[in-house]
């Protein structure tokens, strides 16, 4: 026997305070008189509300939820009264109610003050997939991005699960950008090694230049030094010789 709604949210409650729950799960519970019950206005801080296969059929019952974004209300038999929605939910970002009783396009249009509402399943994935129905509701409601699974270009929108999967892809490991920069990074600093390496060497090269060039000028010297004692000699000689030449002059004279 299935367990009725208010039972239910007993259970869920979990000796918590009504206004301490932000999600509130009650699929395939049911609901005696196909009213919300023992949803109160007491939940203040719900956000999130599912009420699956509960037998659903009608809203009127349904208590104000100022901070609620996610509604839940699919397979259930509700076939109207979408307005209750705008009035007691006004900032859904989120709203389920395909495989309720037919639903048309014009049906939709209570949903029109619901500025915040981006998603909304309606008829289903594979059957709004391929029926003109969704144009016409993207144009009654353009505040929509995502109509049964699908964008405005009917490209498949990502679930909050692809964006889960993509965050622990991210965690797992780096990108491939970030081992490309690790790389070059890698490289960049082979490269300064091998700068300061080729500097070094040819500093190097250039003190022992200037030792070769000390040298040089040493030797240089020393035989500058060897010419200057030479010539010197060779001016000692001279005179020595000018000297002895003017003594035989003076004692040719004496005789």
């Amino acid at each position: 026997m299935e367990m009725d709604m208010k039972k239910r949210v007993h259970l869920e409650l979990k000796d918590r305070s009504p206004s301490e729950v932000c999600v509130l799960a009650l699929d395939t519970c049911r609901s005696g008189d196909g009213e919300v019950e023992g949803v109160t206005e007491e939940f203040s801080a719900l956000e999130v509300l599912r009420m699956v296969n509960v037998g659903l059929k009608s809203l009127a019952k349904l208590p104000p939820l100022p901070k609620l974004l996610e509604l839940d209300l699919s397979d259930n038999a509700i076939c109207g009264g979408l307005e209750a929605l705008a009035q007691k939910c006004p900032n859904l970002t989120r709203l389920n109610i395909s495989g309720n009783k037919t639903v048309d396009v014009a049906a939709l249009e209570a949903l029109k003050p619901l500025q915040k509402l981006k998603t909304l399943e309606v008829f289903g994935r594979q059957a709004g997939a391929r029926d003109d129905r969704r144009h016409a509701v993207f144009r009654l409601l353009p505040q929509v991005a995502c109509l049964d699974g699908l964008n405005r270009r009917d490209d498949r929108a990502p679930d909050d699960d692809d964006d889960d999967d993509d965050d622990d892809g991210e965690d797992a490991g780096p990108r491939g950008d970030d081992r490309d920069d690790n790389a070059s990074e890698e490289e960049d600093d082979d490269d300064d090694e091998e700068e300061v390496g080729l500097s070094y060497l040819m500093k190097e090269g250039i003190q022992d230049d200037d030792e070769d060039d000390g040298d040089y000028v040493e030797e240089d010297e020393e035989e500058e030094e060897e010419e200057d004692g030479d010539e010197e000699a060779v001016r000692g000689d001279k005179r020595k010789r000018d000297d002895d030449n003017d003594e035989d002059d003076e004692e040719e004279d004496d005789q």
